[in-house]
């Protein structure tokens, strides 16, 4: 693909690349913008809501609370990857989406999720028997409703990406985050255990589904005929199957380790894993989801996406390189303060998950670029290699306990993201170097911010662990932002003017241009 059909900038003596971008900004850069803005503040909304809610609901529970859960996720998750959100997937990527392809689509989750709902009744009890645990199978049979809500949140949720909108996902985040975090807390309260993690996320779910459904105003019937859909299908169809190897990856440490440990142990894993992936599991997820649609229309467009994709690193690699090993050096003092005595085992936990997780960050954020110029090849590719090296690691590490899982991140996670590299960077034609350019700063100005927490943590050794935090957590921030403005002047102005609205007269550029966002 060639970026010769992009407008031309003359480049300004001193001139930076990102400069260069904002010299094209474009109504597409202020729709793009927008979209960030609107999933980001509903996702932050609907986070400090949950999170709320979860450390009191965390305090009110049992770690064996969170085993049994964890255990009943294995067939849920398992099966996830086959509710036809890949097919709606498809529906954001085409150039033209008429009224029969909308039909299909919905046709098909239903038909899926419908027959998923019956499979988890049926297995239900198998599932209870390999975990011996009879109540696996009673939690399993009320979670069979989540698949029933999909279709009416799937299909409505693809339409608005398509036209990047995201305020309504945003309002349907949070009103399903205040929906699901009350009846968490509630049922917590009254003592009901294990239940208040079963039916949160139905009514969240529900709530949600009912909100983007009725923002998207979808007013056409179920197709059940399947003919002309071999683009849906065969798209929608590669993505299926990479979310199956997907589910191998990330469950198969509880499908491992779900036999060989109490309900205790897998409780403190499945917790710890549980806020080491609240970046990468709640706030990555996002940039996915604006950048599939946006990659999508620049390739359609006839753009180069690997100034875009750099960027993307960037911006993923400076959040969450200093937030992780943040963590990890205060994983014990944060334990105590928010969790309690109950859960401190936790700690040496989800000090070792941290320290890897922004390898496993910047891998995530991958796929869209990819999956976008229609080679989700890729996508699955690095799936597979995904199951195999996570898979392969857990079986070995569970031998050594929940630590021992742990470690096996620290193999699988950098193995899968060589992997992905390899393939996606020729696919996008972006030179090595100038990727590894584009996480430098994150990379040395985390390095010395993390030395110098390590520091200063050993000059208060006998602070009580909240003293610690409140003193650690505002020193830490302001270190690693002194150093990136210092050293790195640039990176934070171009991050600023990427962020800040533009006046209205920059916003009426042509949709062809290129954007200034990092998608």
């Amino acid at each position: 693909m060639s970026s010769e059909s992009s407008p031309s900038v003359a480049k300004q003596p001193g001139e930076s690349p990102d400069s260069q971008f904002h010299a094209r900004d474009s109504g597409f850069a202020s729709r793009v913008r927008n979209a960030v803005a609107w999933r980001y503040g509903g996702q932050v909304a609907a986070q400090i809501i949950t999170w709320s809610s979860t450390i009191l609901v965390v305090r009110l529970l049992n770690p064996s609370d969170y085993g049994l859960f964890a255990m009943s996720q294995v067939l849920i998750t398992a099966l996830a990857f086959m509710n036809g959100q890949s097919f709606a997937a498809s529906l954001v990527r085409a150039a033209q989406v008429g009224e029969r392809e909308v039909a299909q689509v919905f046709g098909l989750l239903l038909l899926l999720n419908f027959g998923l709902a019956a499979l988890v009744y049926v297995l239900a009890p198998y599932s209870a028997a390999y975990f011996g645990e009879p109540q696996v199978a009673e939690l399993l049979r009320i979670q069979m409703v989540l698949f029933l809500i999909v279709p009416f949140m799937a299909l409505p949720e693809a339409m608005l990406a398509r036209k990047l909108l995201f305020r309504p996902q945003a309002i349907a985040s949070m009103s399903g985050a205040v929906s699901g975090a009350s009846v968490a807390l509630a049922l917590a309260y009254l003592g009901y255990g294990v239940w208040a993690l079963v039916y949160a996320p139905i009514v969240q779910f529900a709530v949600r589904a009912a909100v983007v459904s009725f923002a998207a105003r979808i007013m056409t019937l179920p197709r059940f005929n399947l003919s002309g859909a071999r683009a849906i299908i065969t798209f929608g169809g590669t993505l299926t199957l990479c979310q199956f190897f997907w589910i191998i990856q990330s469950q198969s440490d509880i499908f491992i380790a779900g036999r060989q440990f109490e309900t205790y142990e897998l409780g403190l894993y499945s917790e710890a894993l549980f806020v080491a992936l609240i970046v990468t599991g709640r706030f990555l997820p996002p940039i996915n989801e604006v950048s599939f649609p946006a990659y999508s229309e620049l390739y359609n467009k006839g753009r180069d996406l690997a100034p875009y994709f750099a960027r993307v690193q960037r911006t993923v690699a400076l959040v969450v390189a200093p937030l992780y090993i943040g963590v990890s050096l205060i994983a014990h003092d944060a334990v105590a303060t928010v969790f309690g005595p109950k859960w401190i085992e936790m700690a040496p936990l989800l000090a070792n998950l941290a320290l890897i997780m922004p390898v496993f960050a910047v891998q995530i954020v991958c796929a869209p670029s990819t999956n976008a110029m229609g080679k989700p090849w890729i996508y699955l590719t690095t799936s597979i290699c995904g199951a195999i090296a996570f898979a392969s690691c857990f079986a070995f590490g569970v031998a050594y306990g929940p630590e021992g899982l742990t470690y096996a991140w620290w193999v699988a996670a950098p193995v899968l993201l060589l992997v992905t590299l390899a393939l996606t960077l020729p696919a996008l034609k972006l030179n090595v170097i100038e990727l590894v350019k584009a996480w430098l700063p994150a990379i040395a100005s985390t390095a010395l911010m993390g030395a110098t927490i390590y520091i200063a943590l050993s000059a208060i050794p006998d602070w009580t662990p909240w003293w610690r935090l409140a003193a650690i957590v505002p020193f830490g921030a302001i270190v690693y932002g002194a150093l990136l403005w210092f050293i790195w002047p640039q990176v934070v102005r171009d991050s600023w003017e990427m962020l800040r609205q533009k006046k209205q007269g920059d916003a009426a550029g042509n949709a062809n241009e290129i954007p200034a966002t990092s998608i």
